[in-house]
């Protein structure tokens, strides 16, 4: 096999991160605390979060109640659309390290880009709130920094910056896999984090992927996660399951064939959430 549960990637600064995280979206109060907490019991040492999941502290609770060490974990969140800008990201990146109860952050990512068709000076936005991000991460506070949903348009004047860009998070899944994103990113040595690698509902009922996560007597999710894997894309699953927590993880047994790997990069559009950077109004 070609990667373990407990391999990691080397960022652009040498900080290395995991191949493979925890999801926390849309989960709240104990919910989000018990599946952290067993995420992180069940090996997982990559726990993804954001102040706009308005759950930070729950996340905190499962971080500390997990019991492991600190300097163990890989902790990213990410600056909400409403506090992007020069002295509202620093001020949300104080709050969310209070309400995590951390120190410092591994990641921090600007959570959407403004964009041209919304705001005429939406590329200072997007810089402004760099500056901010960079400055907190020259300072050490945080290890690497990156951006959530970016497409290359967006990104290209942060690449000219002192620190450029190190992660973009994007939707990606087999029917939506983005990639004119994931092969700009890749050529620019920018690691490509899946947010949804296991999309939605109707990726998980799917035909063609059911018959071919069959062949390797996998789920679909587990399929799914390991396609992520296979094109060097980080997977953030996440579930509220602990039988699902540690299914989710248990991909390394298997190799998808190069001919299914094929197929399932040939198949047309579906189950994204229909999110576009370029026209999101919130």
């Amino acid at each position: 096999m070609t990667k373990l549960f407990t391999d990691r990637y080397r960022l652009k600064n040498g900080v290395e991160i995991p191949i493979m995280g925890f999801g926390s979206y849309m989960m709240h109060q104990e919910v989000v605390r018990d599946a952290v907490k067993e995420a992180i019991r069940s090996g997982y040492r990559m726990i993804d979060c954001a102040s706009a999941y308005g759950n930070e502290d729950w996340v905190g609770r499962g971080i500390k109640e997990s019991g492991v060490a600190r300097d163990q974990l890989f902790i990213t969140s990410k600056v909400n659309n409403p506090d992007r800008g020069y002295e509202t990201t620093k001020k949300a990146f104080y709050r969310s390290l209070k309400d995590l109860g951390l120190d410092y952050l591994d990641l921090y990512l600007i959570h959407w880009p403004a964009y041209k068709n919304r705001f005429d000076n939406w590329e200072e936005i997007n810089l402004e709130t760099w500056r901010a991000m960079t400055e907190l991460y020259k300072e050490g506070l945080i290890r690497a920094i990156g951006v959530s949903n970016f497409k290359p348009h967006h990104m290209e004047a942060l690449m000219k910056t002192e620190v450029p860009p190190m992660v973009d998070q994007i939707e990606y899944h087999p029917g939506n896999l983005q990639e004119e994103t994931v092969e700009w990113c890749q050529s620019n040595h920018i690691y490509v984090e899946a947010w949804s690698p296991l999309g939605k509902g109707r990726v998980l009922h799917d035909e063609t992927l059911g018959s071919i996560a069959g062949k390797y007597g996998k789920s679909i999710a587990q399929l799914c996660i390991r396609f992520c894997l296979q094109t060097n894309v980080i997977a953030l699953p996440k579930s509220a399951t602990a039988g699902r927590i540690h299914e989710n993880k248990d991909v390394f047994d298997f190799e998808i064939s190069e001919e299914d790997m094929q197929t399932i990069k040939g198949m047309p559009g579906f189950g994204g959430s229909g999110l576009d950077s370029d026209c999101i109004n919130f």
